[in-house]
């Protein structure tokens, strides 16, 4: 192609055109991103600002072609025109000033723009990678499932619409590069088609979410900026290269922004070039000439048709491993269950084994596939999810999980007023509980046909649901707080394995799983209303520490009286049996003898009543004794007063005096004494010596 000034416009008008593509293509991804918050395309757009200096840098130098084009044009015209005293008319390029701006172009202005776009690669990837790490530690999927699904779909259909129209411009503009005069479009066709691949990635994360694998999403907000900074190391290696790069005449030197990685798929027709010229260099020879070659092209039509043939019919042998179980589908409709093997079938896409697939699902709901089988046990939660931080102390007043889910129960026993009836409206509580359920596959036909695994884990979710509702709202809360959560657990499995197998399914009923495990586990009140149940337990614990002290009292009093609390019991069960004789008016021996059955007793007891007991019975021996004495110094004195009754008054007058004047003062005097006079000291004969005496102050005591 001539290198003329026209030639030279189309180009600056393809890096306009480019230069508006790839703008637009930038705003797409940065709005997209920014309305769902992905990171990715937010840095795919960042990129793809980047991409519109390069086709502005493209588009001034290719002007200036133009320009310099023009010029020469007008100096030939001059030069053509004769007239050897013209200005024009010398070999210098002095009076050129479109060619001088055009070669400092090349020297300095791509140079400095490659530097800065460089370093703006490595600037922005440095800073997305370090944002993409942050992002991915924080990043949560919409709650709503329905929300995320229409995110996903937009990214599909951006990532897809950004893909197809970078790659389809990125062909065109590398068509027009094969001119040496257009060569310098690559680096723009490089630019839109790293855009196109971002889009491409996107679009494919996209597919992938949607199919049930987050990975290719989750590692291209990484992956993208780390892209970037490998295009920027590649602008600085091209810089430097391009100093010991020799310089041929005619030839337009290739700017350092000119990728070549990208370069590649933008021309992919260029690899293969490259691989070919690569065989012929090593065989020695063009291989494309020799007969083997030509053999092969004639019969590739064939070789390919038999090729896709065998392959076809390699689709009718189908391996079971031997964890799995698979059905075979004719045209989607059952026809056997097959087990672990190789069996024969017939080729796809007329019959196919369908092995149930094993999904994992995180806390935020992403699906990701770990294998087709129908071994191990698959997980749903019911309930509440499991707290996130398990170091963290689990506490009713604490904040258990992101989303709770609370079951209605029964209010407590004492809560309900007496005489309300189970049909009368009545206040309900609200528990929350982990409510893991574990189930095994046990029929592979009746498990696919509930569905494909989302439906079919959502159905069972129900069902199970459904019974955990019921059988809660049957359940009073001391029982479920306070109870024993095993047999909840045992009694919640039955129900859920009798509503598994009566699901309608067809022709038949059941789910063919069968669940070995519900947990019921963490089972709270509401956050809010934890403290009142506090104030409960503290009740009941301050109830059941005064009935403590109360058997501890019991124990100690009747220890005391009896010895022992069992001695107490059989003691008071014998007195209620002397009392129920006693009332029944039973014959006076039965009474005597139930009374010495309860007098032996207490004789036995070695408490306080046994010495009651004997203390009793030895005043009654001192008090019988003591009056017997009595009587019988009574009969002795009747005897000698019969044997001389003068003797006996006046012995009888002589013991009274004695006693009436035992302690008083008794003076004898003379009546032959004239004129006696006493002087009396009138003192007490107790001076308060004798206080601390015991005969003096027993004497005292018995007066």
């Amino acid at each position: 192609m001539k290198a003329d000034y026209l030639s030279y416009r189309i180009a600056t008008g393809r890096c306009i055109l480019g230069m508006v593509l790839q703008g637009a293509l930038a705003a797409l991804l940065v709005v997209y991103g920014i309305i769902t918050k992905d990171h990715a395309a937010v840095t795919a757009s960042a990129y793809s600002i980047l991409g519109v200096p390069i086709w502005l840098a493209l588009a001034i130098v290719f002007d200036q072609h133009r320009r310099e084009r023009v010029e020469a044009l007008e100096a030939e015209a001059l030069a053509q025109q004769g007239g050897s005293t013209s200005v024009f008319d010398t070999s210098g390029g002095e009076f050129r000033p479109a060619a001088k701006r055009l070669a400092a172009m090349h020297r300095l202005f791509l140079p400095i723009v490659s530097v800065v776009l460089g370093l703006a690669f490595l600037g922005v990837g440095y800073w997305r990678l370090t944002s993409a790490r942050a992002f991915l530690a924080t990043s949560d999927t919409p709650a709503n499932p329905s929300d995320a699904h229409v995110t996903l779909g937009w990214g599909l259909a951006i990532g897809l619409l950004t893909s197809v129209v970078g790659f389809i411009f990125a062909r065109f503009i590398s068509g027009m590069a094969k001119q040496a005069i257009w060569s310098n479009l690559r680096a723009g066709a490089a630019a839109i088609v790293g855009t196109a691949l971002m889009g491409l990635g996107i679009a494919v994360g996209s597919f992938a979410d949607l199919a049930g694998s987050d990975a290719i999403r989750r590692a291209l907000p990484l992956v993208v900026p780390i892209a970037m900074m490998v295009l920027g190391v590649e602008v600085f290696a091209n810089f430097l290269l391009n100093f010991y790069r020799p310089r041929k005449a005619g030839v337009m030197p290739a700017p350092a922004f000119d990728s070549r990685i990208l370069g590649f798929v933008a021309a992919p027709d260029r690899i293969a070039a490259s691989i070919s010229d690569a065989i012929n260099y090593q065989l020695g020879f063009d291989v494309s000439s020799s007969w083997f070659y030509n053999l092969i092209s004639r019969s590739i039509g064939a070789l390919v048709a038999m090729a896709a043939v065998l392959l076809w019919a390699m689709s009718a042998v189908e391996i079971v491993e031997p964890h799995q179980r698979g059905i075979v589908l004719r045209f989607g409709a059952f026809q056997r269950e097959v087990g672990p093997g190789w069996h024969w079938k017939l080729p796809w896409p007329v019959e196919r084994v369908e092995v149930p697939t094993f999904e994992e699902v995180d806390r935020d709901g992403h699906r990701t596939v770990v294998g087709e089988t129908t071994t191990g046990v698959r997980i749903v939660q019911l309930g509440s999810l499991p707290p996130v931080d398990a170091k963290k102390a689990i506490l009713w007043t604490n904040e258990h999980a992101q989303e709770e889910v609370y079951q209605i129960v029964q209010p407590g026993a004492t809560d309900v007023k007496a005489g309300e009836s189970a049909a009368a409206g009545r206040d309900v509580a609200l528990v929350s509980a982990e409510i893991p359920l574990h189930y095994v596959i046990e029929n592979v036909e009746l498990y696919d046909r509930l569905g494909d695994q989302p439906t079919r884990e959502a159905i069972l979710g129900a069902v199970a649901r459904r019974q955990i509702v019921q059988f809660f709202s049957g359940q009073n809360v001391d029982n479920v707080l306070g109870g024993n959560p095993d047999l909840l657990a045992r009694q919640l499995q039955d129900r859920v394995n009798a509503a598994f197998n009566d699901i309608p399914n067809g022709s038949s009923k059941g789910a063919g799983v069968r669940a070995v495990f519900i947990g019921v586990n963490g089972v709270h009140p509401p956050r809010e209303s934890a403290d009142k149940f506090e104030y409960v337990v503290q009740a009941e614990q301050k109830r059941e520490a005064r009935l403590e002290n109360a058997r501890k009292d019991r124990i100690q009093k009747l220890t005391e009286v009896v010895g022992s609390v069992e001695l107490a019991d059989k003691i008071v069960a014998e007195l209620k049996a002397l009392a129920a004789i006693s009332d029944s008016g039973a014959d006076l021996a039965a009474i005597k003898e139930q009374q010495f059955k309860v007098q032996t007793l207490l004789e036995t007891a070695g408490g306080a009543a046994a010495s009651l007991v004997q203390k009793a019975r030895a005043d009654r021996w001192t008090t019988h004794m003591s009056e017997r004495g009595r009587a019988a110094r009574y009969q002795g004195q009747i005897a000698a007063f019969q044997a001389n009754p003068a003797l006996f008054q006046v012995s009888q007058y002589l013991e009274s005096l004695q006693a009436a004047i035992k302690d008083a003062r008794v003076y004898v005097t003379d009546d032959n004494v004239p004129d006696l006079r006493l002087v009396w000291d009138i003192k007490d004969v107790d001076n308060g010596a004798a206080t601390f005496d015991p005969e003096y102050r027993k004497a005292l005591g018995n007066e």
